[in-house]
């Protein structure tokens, strides 16, 4: 009877279940977006419009589409009915559009069934200046003029510094500070603000700060390029008298020889250029520009460093004002469109201590990326130091031994509580040294200023979260925690490679962690930034060096190595995968084809490429650095090879098919030469690491009847040493991928699994809480880096079970399958395609296997479920037709069409 019971309730479940083929309802449309931004963009050649579809049907598929596009309540352009199933990166096809002016679009669908959308609600988007004339005549202003004799670019090196810059004052330009008064003579319908300020800028309208970004502009390679940022400011501007603000701080633009630096250079003195443009309601537009009416001053921002840090004096508020400067940028301007930096959370003190110096110390619990804002009090002209640090020495004081000696400091004017923080600096750190001053209700009998609060600020890129991991293994969720903090930290308006001694966008991370990221953020307009950043730093020659922008040269394989500038082939490939945009091919095609000719002129007479750092922070018998397990020319000629696939691939989807047969045939040339020089008669490559055998596999360099016994050899290494790993930077996640890849997922746990070899598990048991530079956790290297995160991809294509199948383009086509390992028994993974939300919950209760899943409208889905007993198998309690299953090998494969699912199936080890 009770299993009478429970089949009616199952069948009465599923026919009322959402999402089932039965249900009626027409499809919507939401969350439109027109290329990522809706405010300011410049790029309308490639103006693209996207859609989620919500549909209560299972398998929806969308059969035609219809967009309009009008501007002040007139429509300017219909596409009509096309009979397409694209909803994501739909090109625009209409007439030209105007610079600084608001436009509104939506869209309706038709689906394969005939049924038909409403008409969306209306979407906004606002252009940016498209030429230097709609800057309407602003000039670039600055208090100080530029020196030539500071004017250092490239920067050099630190170590290289006195032999090359003898001025002690170098870069030492005054900060400076604007205001300009203007009146609004009627209401206001719209304000727009266009705004670069060099190296970077906080506006304020009427005393107010202007949104809650930091450090805007994203940094450049500002010889090349700069960014300016729009702001819609018409809640700021009042009718009647009004006054703009503008303070600017040096960023990557003018290093100071002040403090630390990792390099010394300098673009120039800090200035602006802004275009505010009132729209009356009148239909009457005035423009606002920096022009030589404007006042400027020294800001109370006495010092401020990118790599040194900030001093603030509240008694230099009130320096008299003077005449600006009219100066120049020769640079091109782009709109800023990659995610500004933001506040991402605010972090509390956890404990406060002294130390063995007296001095008072506040943990924060966690390492990232940021700043502090403090609120303090005392007497008039006191300064009060703040040294924050990743680490702590012996004596509790704090260690900057490897992230450079960085402070930031305020002097009090008086009186009241002061609240403060740095606008145009930030560091990594956990810990912050208090000198000069105590913490409010510590004894105090020298009188010093009094801290009331500090709390830590964590600041990283604003790119929209997308993913979201966790399962029944503890160590893999403080795992994903560490990676992805790390992640965070260095995700700024470029992929930094640590928050505090460097800060530079070191080019191999970009595609190594590309997808580990991708999963977890919507990073395509970052990735647009730095692919503009890598075409701005390549060299005559094609190369492009290991960090973007380059800043700085560096020696030897610092300065060239082909992993790192292989980023500008791989990176945008996988943005085409991932996302279907592939406007970065079209656009850097060209520029990709020297790259690759670059490579191409450094092979040996074997065809061989072997330079450059190779595996990098691998583990081996020496501390780490360069590679000391693989042979150089192994990394570098399987990239190699890997750009050259990818090279034909671009070129059959661009139609260049003459390129395509060249690049194809390279490629087997390639594979020859490697095989020949690394491919041992036992069937292991070079030394037999595991990086060697994990890439050579992962490429498609191993010949198919060898590819068995490479992949025996690259387990057995692993388990020979007690399930530990050797990979560095370079191999690790092709290590990761190719075992995943080829159903060994049980001993990516196994070498995952342990505290005690240097790892994840090695770096948590010694107290790390961002992802550290090496395995090993050294304190003499950072302790937080992104570069050695690539489990995280593994969290979600791996246990998480959800990826693309091999031919799918923008998550059209997912794959759901789930690896099952010794240690997890459920796990919760979601990822916001393109398409919409995709989630997979999986668990494994006694003998039974439950999934459940949801694929979003318009995409379609493979299905792996664990089992060989297919007539067992059952969606929301009714077994599924034999029809649609396939059994191959251990498992049953489904295909099923958007919805949601319910799956159980008998389950055994």
């Amino acid at each position: 009877m009770k299993s009478a019971i429970k089949t009616l309730f199952a069948i009465v479940s599923f026919m009322l279940m959402p999402n089932m083929t039965s249900a009626q309802e027409n499809p919507s449309t939401y969350n439109l977006r027109i290329n990522n931004t809706s405010l300011g963009s410049d790029n309308t050649e490639h103006l693209c419009f996207s859609w989620n579809i919500n549909s209560e049907k299972r398998g929806f598929n969308q059969k035609a589409y219809q967009i309009e596009l009008s501007s002040n309540n007139k429509v300017i352009w219909n596409s009509g009915r096309i009979n397409s199933s694209e909803s994501i990166l739909v090109p625009y096809n209409g007439p030209q559009l105007n610079p600084a002016t608001q436009y509104t679009w939506k869209v309706k669908i038709w689906s394969a069934n005939g049924e038909t959308s409403e008409w969306s609600q209306p979407s906004n988007f606002t252009t940016g200046l498209f030429t230097d004339k709609d800057w309407a005549g602003a000039k670039w202003i600055a208090l100080q003029k530029d020196r030539k004799d500071w004017y250092v670019v490239p920067g050099i090196h630190s170590p290289l510094v006195k032999k090359h810059i003898n001025d002690k004052d170098f870069g030492t330009y005054l900060l400076p500070k604007f205001k300009h008064s203007f009146t609004a003579t009627k209401k206001i319908s719209r304000a727009l603000a266009f705004i670069c300020g060099l190296g970077q800028f906080e506006l304020c309208i009427n005393g107010k700060k202007i949104s809650d970004d930091f450090l805007d502009p994203g940094w450049t390679k500002y010889d090349k390029k700069a960014l300016y940022v729009t702001f819609d400011v018409t809640k700021d501007i009042k009718e009647g008298d009004n006054e703009i603000g503008i303070s600017l701080g040096n960023g990557f633009y003018n290093i100071p020889r002040r403090g630390y630096f990792k390099w010394l250079g300098s673009f120039g003195a800090p200035k602006v250029r802004m275009l505010l443009r009132l729209e009356y309601e009148d239909g009457k537009v005035k423009n606002i520009i920096t022009d030589k009416t404007w006042k400027a001053a020294q800001s109370a921002i006495t010092q401020s460093g990118i790599y040194s840090g900030e001093s603030y004096d509240a008694t230099k508020e009130n320096m008299p004002w003077q005449k600006v400067i009219i100066t120049s940028y020769t640079g091109l301007l782009e709109s800023q469109k990659n995610p500004p930096v933001k506040v991402h959370e605010e972090i509390a003190v956890n404990r406060i201590f002294k130390n063995a110096k007296g001095n008072w110390v506040y943990d924060l619990g966690q390492n990232f990326s940021g700043i502090i804002r403090v609120k303090l009090r005392g007497k008039r002209g006191k300064t009060v130091t703040f040294r924050p640090a990743e680490l702590l020495n012996p004596d509790s004081t704090v260690n900057q031994s490897a992230t450079g000696k960085y402070a930031l400091s305020y002097t009090l004017k008086g009186g009241t509580t002061e609240e403060w923080s740095p606008k145009f600096s930030y560091y990594g750190f956990r810990y912050v040294q208090l000198e000069d001053a105590v913490p409010q209700d510590k004894t105090n009998p020298d009188s010093l200023p009094t801290v009331e609060d500090l709390t830590g600020l964590h600041t990283c890129s604003s790119a929209s979260e997308v993913g979201t991991f966790n399962c029944s293994n503890r160590l893999f969720n403080r795992t994903f925690e560490l990676i992805d903090w790390a992640v965070r930290s260095n995700m700024q308006s470029l992929l930094t490679d640590c928050p505090h001694r460097e800060k530079l966008g070191w080019l191999e991370e970009a595609h190594l962690m590309q997808y580990s990221m991708q999963y977890r953020y919507d990073l395509r307009m970052l990735y647009h930034k730095i692919m503009g950043d890598m075409e701005d730093s390549q060299t005559p020659n094609g190369n492009i060096p290991t960090i973007a922008p380059e800043y700085v040269h560096f020696d030897g394989g610092f300065e060239d190595t082909p992993e790192w500038g292989s980023a500008f082939i791989i990176c945008p490939w996988y943005i085409y995968k991932w996302y279907r945009d592939k406007s970065l091919l079209d656009r850097y095609y060209d520029s990709m084809k020297r790259m690759l000719t670059y490579l191409s002129s450094r092979e040996d007479k074997d065809g061989i490429v072997a330079y450059g750092l190779g595996d990098w922070f691998d583990i081996g018998p020496e501390r780490p650095g360069v590679a000391q397990l693989t042979s150089n020319g192994v990394t570098a000629t399987a990239i190699y090879y890997y750009d050259t696939k990818i090279m034909a691939e671009t070129a059959l989807l661009l139609n260049k098919h003459n390129d395509y047969t060249y690049y194809n045939e390279k490629a087997e040339k390639i594979k020859l030469a490697f095989n020949k020089r690394y491919l041992n008669s036992d069937g292991c490559y070079d030394r037999n690491s595991q990086t060697a055998n994990a890439m050579a596999v992962y490429m498609g360099l191993v010949p198919e009847d060898k590819k068995d016994i490479v992949m025996k050899h690259l387990v057995a290494d692993i388990q020979s040493r007690g399930n530990s790993l050797t990979a560095g930077d370079v191999g690790y996640r092709y290590v990761v991928q190719t075992l995943k890849d080829n159903g060994y997922s049980q001993v990516i746990n196994d070498m995952n699994s342990r505290y005690d070899v240097p790892g994840y598990g090695w770096q948590l048991s010694h107290g790390a809480t961002a992802l550290t530079e090496s395995w090993q956790a050294y304190g003499f290297v950072s302790n937080n880096h992104l570069m050695l995160g690539h489990l995280q991809e593994w969290f979600f294509n791996g246990i998480g079970g959800i990826s693309q199948t091999d031919n799918s383009i923008a998550w059209k086509e997912v794959c759901i399958n789930p690896q099952i390992v010794s240690s997890v028994n459920n796990a919760t993974t979601s990822f916001i395609s393109p398409y919409g939300k995709i989630t997979c919950e999986w668990k494994i209760t006694d003998n039974k296997y439950t999934l459940e899943i949801n694929i979003p409208a318009n995409s379609k889905a493979v299905i792996h479920l664990p089992t060989t007993e297919a007539d067992k198998i059952t969606d929301y309690g009714i077994s599924v037709s034999k029809a649609e299953t396939k059994v191959i090998g251990n498992e049953t494969i489904i295909n099923v069409g958007s919805g949601h699912y319910y799956f159980e199936c008998p389950y055994s080890k």
